[in-house]
């Protein structure tokens, strides 16, 4: 596989941003054009996380997709309460840009967007607000409670050294205080009831089983949301925590259902 650095001044961010993009073998500048697979990282990371995946090379070099892997810090993809756009970032200046610096296929039914944890939430955020850019969601534990939450579930993890979970003020630095207006353009329910039934969404979502008790349980009502207001999904609950060895363990499902509804499309 191919591993490209792009770089270009974000007016959203108001600072130059890099994208990581990875190129299938097969991919040329000209012809038949490629399907993009935007991938979000999880809370503290940024856009390489994603490559210490051992099973994302033989996926990559297998398929047709080619991957975007932005990154907005610990700012969740959303037009946050600081006032940072990072929602603005991704949807209004990375999608273009890669559109018109790579043989894609330029909408929703060749673009596809998904992720781990805060990314994998954000994932079905931006899809949900932003039908005419994604057609297809991959979350892999996502944490789409997160406008929701009050005070601090994950505190008594505190003394686990490798626990990637905000406290409270890193939390309300981006949606604000319980019951804010960045909480509520974000509330999962309300954006799954709401959603442009017009465009045609398919989703994927799983979890892991010796995940947090909270990011089972929120994974659950989100499929329920989905079945609900009868949006085509996937759900599975398999072994592993959370963290990214559960999701290695699951890439070649995630990229299996991206490859059926961008392929087909």
């Amino acid at each position: 596989m191919k591993v490209l650095t792009e770089t270009w001044r974000s007016a959203s961010i108001g600072r130059k941003k890099a994208v990581t993009v990875v190129l299938p073998p097969g991919y040329s500048a000209t012809g038949r054009p490629f399907p993009v697979l935007y991938l979000l990282h999880g809370f503290g990371g940024d856009r390489t996380t994603w490559l210490r995946c051992g099973r994302l090379p033989g996926l990559v070099d297998s398929g047709r997709l080619i991957l975007v892997f932005p990154e907005s810090g610990r700012s969740w993809f959303i037009n946050d309460a600081r006032g940072r756009r990072y929602e603005d970032h991704l949807v209004g200046e990375v999608v273009p840009e890669i559109d018109a610096r790579f043989n894609t296929v330029a909408s929703r039914d060749g673009r596809g967007v998904g992720g781990f944890s805060m990314g994998g939430a954000a994932a079905l955020f931006q899809a949900l607000r932003h039908g005419g850019v994604f057609s297809v969601v991959c979350s892999s534990a996502g944490a789409f409670e997160a406008p929701l939450r009050e005070g601090d579930p994950y505190e008594r993890f505190r003394s686990d050294r490798n626990l990637a979970m905000p406290t409270v003020r890193d939390h309300e630095r981006v949606w604000g205080p319980p019951g804010s207006e960045v909480r509520r353009r974000y509330d999962p329910y309300a954006l799954i009831r709401n959603r442009d039934a017009g465009r045609p969404l398919a989703v994927r979502l799983d979890v892991g089983l010796d995940d947090y008790d909270r990011m089972i349980a929120m994974n659950r009502r989100t499929r329920d949301a989905l079945s609900a207001a009868a949006v085509p999904h996937e759900y599975e609950e398999r072994p592993g925590g959370h963290d990214w060895e559960f999701v290695d363990a699951g890439l070649p499902r995630l990229f299996a259902f991206a490859h059926d509804h961008l392929l087909s499309a």
